[in-house]
């Protein structure tokens, strides 16, 4: 039965039907709390057909949905699976999610680093769809570590003062519509509805248990919004859904111009993320991470510990073995490194002035560091070195990029990613960049 027809739920008959709802929105109007329950439900068992859903995916994209509509569809998504509850640990827990960016491997030196402070960190991360990278890919490319533990095992190690840290896969029941619903708008246009983001990320992150969240909204060509505007916009409704159920919620915008840090690309980026650990790496990097760190400390409620501090003293790397070994990977194997390389050289001698993240996140996909469709295998050694920032100085000849597959057939479609991703000029010509635009929340 479809929803074109009153539906037995409970039963009982429903008041309800799937044409109703898509007509209400459609016209502009505002859906009732019992009307977002219906269709989410009926949608998950599968009385509400896919078409239906579709049709009303993109009235929402047109008319929008206001706070209260936001925040009821998303408990609705919430309510479709099962919902993780760590109130018990003798940490408090705390999260970070971001929309996803080029070379963005925070996560992996964030995670560690925070739990070293104090925190409970339960991160249910995802894998790369296109130009962005993926955290669980970038893991994986650690010899024997899993994404996929159990619930009691993701307890086990958030208790053990020693890890305090797990990185890995939702589990399917976890808001089960959401899934549902992202594979249909990622087919029809609808993707870009802020509400239908909004309510994607935050039921996926509160039905997760966590007591607070910290986002990382990422702005820029290599961002999914590429205004400010835009990200404000979706940062606003994130952190209002966030409060409105209960998470202390804040968000960080943050630039995606240029891509973060030295690298793009799963093995790469790990052995980047050591650097940071082991008191290096990229100042962007480091920066950023910080600067995420001190916010999933403060929403904690953990005060009087800088995270520089255990950067620079090794608890964070300590951390981040004992994470690593917890989820049965070895810290100490050496990383998938690709079988073949091209370097791209710098066309003048003068500064670089530009290095477009879209650009770069393009060429790391076509060398295979990422996947066009969901379930597609990626090579973990290939990816992109950056050796130079916009602002630094190059010569002509010297190596900008180095490009790394083990498919030397890809380079050409890589290369021509790359054209018109960099420039050198004059010194004037570079605009200081900053990595944090703004931040929302109290």
């Amino acid at each position: 039965m479809t929803g074109e027809r009153a539906a037995c739920q409970g039963g009982g008959v429903s008041v309800h039907s799937a044409v109703d709802v898509i007509r209400a929105k459609r016209d502009g109007g505002e859906l009732s709390d019992a009307q977002i329950d219906w269709v989410v439900d009926a949608f998950t068992r599968g009385e509400v057909a896919d078409e239906q859903m579709s049709a009303l995916a993109m009235a929402i994209l047109l008319r929008g949905m206001t706070r209260r509509e936001t925040a009821r569809w998303t408990a609705a998504m919430i309510e479709s699976g099962s919902r993780m509850d760590f109130t018990d640990l003798p940490r408090p827990t705390v999260d970070k999610h971001s929309t996803g960016g080029v070379g963005d491997k925070i996560t992996l030196p964030l995670a560690p680093l925070v739990a070293a402070c104090g925190a409970a960190v339960p991160q249910l991360s995802g894998r790369g769809l296109g130009h962005t990278g993926g955290t669980l890919d970038k893991l994986e490319a650690i010899p024997g570590w899993q994404a996929d533990l159990s619930a009691a095992r993701m307890r086990e190690i958030l208790a053990d003062p020693g890890i305090g840290a797990v990185v890995c896969a939702a589990g399917a029941d976890l808001a089960p519509a959401d899934k549902r619903l992202y594979a249909l708008r990622d087919v029809t246009g609808t993707v870009e509805s802020i509400p239908l983001i909004a309510s994607s990320i935050m039921s996926k992150k509160i039905a997760e248990g966590t007591g607070a969240l910290v986002l990382d909204v990422k702005v820029g060509s290599g961002a999914f919004m590429k205004r400010l505007d835009q990200a404000r916009e979706l940062a606003t409704a994130m952190v209002e859904l966030g409060l409105d159920a209960g998470v202390k919620t804040v968000a960080l915008l943050t630039a995606m111009d240029t891509p973060l840090g030295c690298t793009a690309g799963n093995s790469l980026e790990v052995a980047e993320s050591l650097d940071v650990l082991a008191g290096g790496g990229p100042a962007d990097v480091v920066d950023l991470t910080l600067a995420l760190a001190r916010e999933m400390l403060a929403q904690a409620g953990i005060d009087g510990i800088d995270p520089a501090d255990a950067l620079a003293d090794g608890r964070a790397m300590d951390q981040w073995r004992a994470m690593i070994a917890a989820q049965g990977g070895d810290p100490d194997a050496p990383l998938p490194q690709a079988a073949h390389t091209e370097i791209v050289r710098a066309p003048a001698t003068g500064v670089l002035t530009r290095l477009d993240a879209m650009g770069v996140g393009l060429a790391a996909w076509r060398l295979g560091a990422g996947r066009a469709r969901q379930g597609d295998p990626v090579q973990f050694g290939a990816g992109i070195e950056m050796h130079f920032k916009p602002g630094d100085p190059v010569a002509a000849g010297q190596p900008l990029l180095t490009l790394h597959t083990d498919t030397p057939e890809a380079f050409p479609a890589a290369l021509a990613a790359l054209d018109g991703a960099y420039a050198v000029g004059e010194l004037g010509q570079v605009a200081a960049g900053q990595v944090i635009l703004d931040r929302i929340g109290d």
